[in-house]
């Protein structure tokens, strides 16, 4: 399967795409598709790339991700099983102008912030409901809901991920290579990993290898690896009250204690101890 571009599995004479995936594992390949995409984490808990964005997705997120925005969702199996349910059309899905009739202006926004991804870690319980009832709904009572799920966004508070609009399709080889930087990354960064090493993955010297990559994803490889590696100490410090802070510290990358507690302030703008009592 070609991990750049992905083409979505489209039923015949279907406009709008409904998918719902149960499994211990998302399908976790980087990959981009031309539809945008509207998604509901109705269980289950991870970290994602969108972008050149790293965080974590929970239970009641909703994300709305743009026409060819690279992404990918990743879940630790051992945490259970993971419910999504996911949209997917195009701005043309329902005739080449449709968005562009007054009736849509409103939804401009939205689709102008779909660019760089959108995560609504808190959404309205009528937004939800909506994502929800569209599973067993009929194809016109389907279409219904699809409008009231796109207004209930646009009248949400619309929080941008990537900082960078990402228009270009990779084609299958440029697409590998950042999948595969991405998924040692997801896979490694508990380990001391070297510019040395991951050049190596991407088959490239290490100062060829951080242009490439900062060309692309906006951000140094370094503060990349870095966001995850903060991502799963948050994780760690909610999920694990049984564990130190130094051995999260050291679950996550990190050998010194001393820059673990630096490195966090410095993103998270509060202390690891204090991100623990406030969660």
């Amino acid at each position: 399967m070609k991990v750049l571009p992905f083409k979505i599995p489209k039923p015949e004479n279907d406009t709008l795409v409904v998918q719902e995936d149960r499994a211990t594992m998302l399908y976790d390949k980087l990959h981009q598709h031309q539809e945008i995409q509207i998604s509901l984490i109705k269980k289950g808990e991870g970290s994602f790339i969108i972008g050149d964005y790293v965080g974590e997705f929970s239970q009641g997120n909703i994300f709305i991700i743009g026409e060819n925005l690279p992404h990918v969702f990743h879940n630790d199996p051992s945490d259970g099983e993971v419910h999504m349910i996911s949209l997917f059309f195009m701005k043309s899905s329902y005739g080449d102008h449709f968005f562009d009739l007054p009736e849509f202006k409103s939804l401009n926004p939205l689709f102008q912030a779909s660019n760089m991804g959108i995560q609504l870690k808190d959404p309205s319980e009528k937004l939800v409901h909506s994502m929800e009832r569209i599973t067993v709904a009929s194809k016109l009572n389907r279409f219904i809901s699809f409008m009231e799920i796109l207004q209930a966004i646009s009248k949400e508070t619309m929080p941008t991920l990537s900082s960078a609009i990402h228009r270009k399709s990779y084609g299958e080889e440029e697409g590998k290579r950042m999948r595969d930087i991405f998924e040692f990354s997801i896979n490694n960064f508990d380990q001391n990993i070297s510019l040395n090493q991951v050049a190596g993955i991407a088959n490239m010297t290490p100062n060829a290898f951080c242009r490439y990559f900062k060309q692309r994803t906006n951000k140094t490889y370094i503060n990349f690896l870095l966001d995850i590696r903060i991502g799963n100490a948050c994780k760690l410090l909610t999920k694990k009250t049984d564990l130190s802070i130094a051995e999260i510290s050291y679950k996550s990358g990190f050998n010194n204690l001393t820059n673990f507690n630096r490195k966090f302030k410095s993103i998270k703008g509060m202390t690891p101890s204090e991100f623990r009592k406030k969660t």
